[in-house]
C-alpha cells in the first residue's frame, strides 16, 4: 500500500474495489485489501460473493485470519469452505480452530461430512470433538473449549510465564485472561489471572498464590442459561469445566456466554410475540423462507385462537345483560386492557427476576407480599380513574362503580396471575417465558369478564331479575 493507507471503518468501504479485484483477477491487489479488513467484517459481508468467489478470497487469507474468519461464518458457510478446499489446508483450518466451535460444526453436518473432516483432522484433536459431542447441545460440556494452558502447583511464576508463551506461540488458545492449576492427574487445584501473575515475583510459586475456584466451577451438565448466570454474578470473563470428580476438563470463555445471553433473549422476545422461539435461533431475513415464518408463528395462533374461544362463551352467556344494558360493552375492551397490561408487566418482572437469579424459592414469600401490596394500591388507583371515566357517560351512579369496582378486581386477578404462573412453571419445571405470556392474558379476560358481568348483575337495577 502507499503512503497514503487508509483506515478501514466497515467492509462496505472496500466491498466495490474488492469486486473489482477479483473480477479483474487482481489477486495482489485484493489480498491487501483482506489484510486490512477485520475478519468479523469479512465474515459479516460474505454472503455478498458468489460461491466460487468465497472460496478465493478464502485463500487469499492469511494463515491465522483465515482462522479467525472461519470462526465467525455460519455452518453451511464452513461446509462450504471446507468442501472447496485442498485437504491438507482444511485439516490445518479444523485443527487450529477452537474446539467449541469444531462442536457447533459437527452437530450441524450431515454423518459422510462427519466422517470426512474427522479424517482431516489430527487424532487427538478428533478425540476431542468426539468427546465434547457426547453431551448434550446446551450443557457446559457442549459449550466448553478443550484448548486451554493449565499450570502446576510446583512452577514457579517464571516457569509458568515461560509455559504461557511457548503453547499461545505453538497454537491458538482464546483465553489469556486466566489459568487453571491441576496436578498430575488434572484434577483441579486453583487459578491465577494474567494480571497477577505478571505482578508476582519470578521466583515464588504458583502453589503459594493461587486462588480458589470451587464457587466458579462449572460441571459438564450444568444448563447453559446457569451458565450465563454464573458469568454475570461472579463478572468472569472464563470459568473452569470440570468432572464429577474434579478433573479439569476444559473452559468456558466470556464469547461464548455472550452468544447465550444473545440467544436467550432472542428465545424470550419471540416467546413474547407469540412465536415458536426454537430454542433462540434467530430469524434472519436474509435465508429465511415462506414455510419458516409459517412454522414459527402459525402453531401460536392457533394455540390463542382456541384458548381465547372462552372469552366468546362468556360473552355468549351473558349476552341477556349486554342487551339489557348497552353501554357496558363501552368499557369492556378497557377492562380487557388494563388487566393485560398488569399482567404483562408483573409476568415479565418475575421472568426477568428468574432468569438474573433475584427471584428464587427462597425468596417466594417476600416477592407476592411486595408485589400484591402494590397491586391494592394500583388496584385503587385505575380503579378510581375508570370510575371517573364511566360517570362521564352519564348513565347514572350504578354503572360508574360497576366498571371501577370491576378494574380494580381485574388489576388484582391479573397481578395476582402473572406472580403465580411464572413460579408455578417454574416449579414444574417449565419455561416461564411460554406459559406466563399467552396463559396470562387468557385467564385475565375470561375472569375480567365473569367479574364484570356478575358485578353488573348485582349492582344494576335492570339486571337484576336476568
Amino acid at each position: 500500500m502507499n503512503s497514503h493507507r487508509r483506515k478501514i471503518q466497515s467492509w462496505a468501504l472496500f466491498y466495490p474495489e474488492m469486486a473489482m479485484a477479483v473480477k479483474s483477477r487482481d489477486y495482489a491487489r485484493l489480498k491487501e485489501i483482506l489484510d486490512e479488513i477485520h475478519p468479523v467484517d469479512i465474515a459479516d459481508a460474505w454472503e455478498k460473493f458468489a460461491p466460487d468467489e468465497k472460496v478465493l478470497v478464502f485463500k487469499l487469507l492469511k494463515s491465522s485470519k483465515s482462522i479467525e474468519v472461519f470462526e465467525e461464518l455460519d455452518v453451511p458457510e464452513q461446509r462450504h469452505i471446507l468442501d472447496n478446499i485442498e485437504a491438507a489446508q482444511a485439516g490445518r483450518i479444523l485443527d487450529e480452530t477452537p474446539s467449541d466451535v469444531k462442536t457447533q460444526l459437527f452437530w450441524k453436518i450431515s454423518p459422510r461430512q462427519h466422517k470426512k473432516f474427522m479424517s482431516l483432522m489430527r487424532s487427538e484433536e478428533a478425540e476431542k470433538v468426539r468427546k465434547t459431542l457426547e453431551y448434550p447441545k446446551g450443557t457446559a460440556g457442549f459449550l466448553m473449549n478443550a484448548e486451554m494452558i493449565d499450570l502446576k502447583p510446583d512452577m514457579t511464576i517464571k516457569q509458568a510465564l515461560e509455559r504461557i508463551q511457548r503453547l499461545s506461540r505453538s497454537r491458538r488458545i482464546e483465553n489469556l485472561y486466566a489459568f487453571y492449576v491441576t496436578d498430575d492427574d488434572s484434577n483441579l487445584l486453583g487459578g491465577l489471572t494474567l494480571r497477577r501473575i505478571i505482578a508476582l515475583p519470578p521466583d515464588s510459586k504458583v502453589r503459594a498464590s493461587m486462588s480458589s475456584v470451587g464457587v466458579i466451577t462449572l460441571t459438564p451438565d450444568m444448563p447453559e442459561n446457569e451458565v450465563a448466570n454464573i458469568f454475570s454474578k461472579y463478572d468472569l470473563t472464563c470459568a473452569p469445566v470440570a468432572d464429577g470428580d474434579g478433573r479439569l476438563m476444559g473452559i468456558v470463555v466470556i464469547d461464548d456466554v455472550v452468544d447465550i445471553i444473545q440467544k436467550l433473549n432472542t428465545k424470550e422476545i419471540y416467546e413474547i410475540g407469540k412465536m415458536s422461539s426454537e430454542g433462540g435461533e434467530i430469524i434472519s431475513y436474509k435465508t429465511a423462507r415462506v414455510f419458516d415464518l409459517v412454522r414459527r408463528r402459525a402453531g401460536w395462533l392457533i394455540f390463542l385462537l382456541a384458548v381465547n374461544f372462552l372469552s366468546g362463551t362468556v360473552l355468549q352467556n351473558f349476552e341477556q345483560a349486554l342487551a339489557a344494558v348497552v353501554s357496558l360493552a363501552f368499557f369492556i375492551p378497557m377492562l380487557l386492557d388494563a388487566g393485560g397490561n398488569a399482567g404483562a408487566q408483573t409476568s415479565i418482572t418475575i421472568i426477568r427476576g428468574l432468569a438474573t437469579g433475584d427471584v428464587d424459592l427462597s425468596n417466594v414469600k417476600k416477592i407476592i407480599r411486595v408485589e400484591l401490596g402494590a397491586a391494592f394500591f394500583m388496584a385503587v388507583i385505575v380503579g378510581a380513574a375508570a370510575f371517573m371515566r364511566a360517570s362521564l357517560i352519564g348513565e347514572g351512579i350504578f354503572l360508574a362503580l360497576t366498571v371501577g369496582l370491576s378494574m380494580s378486581t381485574v388489576i388484582m386477578v391479573a397481578i395476582a396471575t402473572g406472580i403465580t404462573l411464572p413460579l408455578m412453571s417454574k416449579k414444574l419445571g417449565l419455561d416461564p417465558a411460554v406459559l406466563a405470556g399467552p396463559i396470562t392474558t387468557t385467564i385475565v379476560d375470561v375472569i375480567g369478564l365473569i367479574v364484570y358481568f356478575k358485578i353488573a348483575q348485582a349492582l344494576l337495577p335492570q339486571l337484576k331479575n336476568l
